[in-house]
């Protein structure tokens, strides 16, 4: 084909051509750039929103992590303060027998001795029979163990008063806590 154009009017349709060439792609280029950006955006609001669900159902985890180790360690409380109050009143119930020891060995008179010790946990009742050289001396016991506080009940039979000398007695009591 022979081109009869003069140059100048070819170098304009050149120009116009490639002008709209420029157009074209930078229309799309445009459009381009709007889709990408556009997905972009939603990507961005995808991802954000799927953080905050998790975000959220990792706080709802934790509290009800927290509140399951919490409810256990209430009842582990419970539990613990339960026996703790049953020993207390347990022990609040018991006499110990080293104490009862010690307040009946001072009360006991020079020379005298026990032979035997028998308690009965139900009734906190103590029975002693022991030895005294005189009835000077089993009299000076038998005023001791009166006159302690602790002692109820007091039970010394006559028999104790039999012998004058070598005397194996018998008494009998119930002790009070203080």
């Amino acid at each position: 084909m022979i081109n009869l154009l003069p140059p100048e009017e070819r170098e304009t349709l050149i120009f116009k051509k490639r002008f709209k060439i420029v157009l074209i792609l930078g229309t799309l280029f445009l459009i381009f750039l709007a889709f990408l950006s556009s997905f972009l955006l939603s990507l961005k609001i995808f991802v954000s929103s799927q953080a905050d669900s998790e975000r959220e159902r990792f706080v709802l985890k934790r509290k009800e992590i927290e509140t399951s180790e919490a409810q256990a360690l209430r009842e582990k409380t419970t539990f613990f303060n339960s026996n703790l109050s049953k020993l207390d009143s347990f022990f609040e119930d018991q006499i110990f027998l080293t104490d009862v020891f010690e307040e009946i060995n001072q009360l006991l008179p020079e020379g005298t001795y026990l032979t035997s010790f028998f308690y009965q946990e139900d009734k906190k009742q103590f029975s002693l029979t022991g030895f005294a050289p005189t009835r000077e001396v089993l009299f000076e016991l038998k005023k001791n163990f009166e006159e302690k506080e602790e002692i109820m009940e007091f039970n010394f039979p006559p028999s104790n008063w039999v012998e004058p000398r070598d005397i194996d007695f018998h008494l009998s009591f119930q002790w009070k806590e203080k």
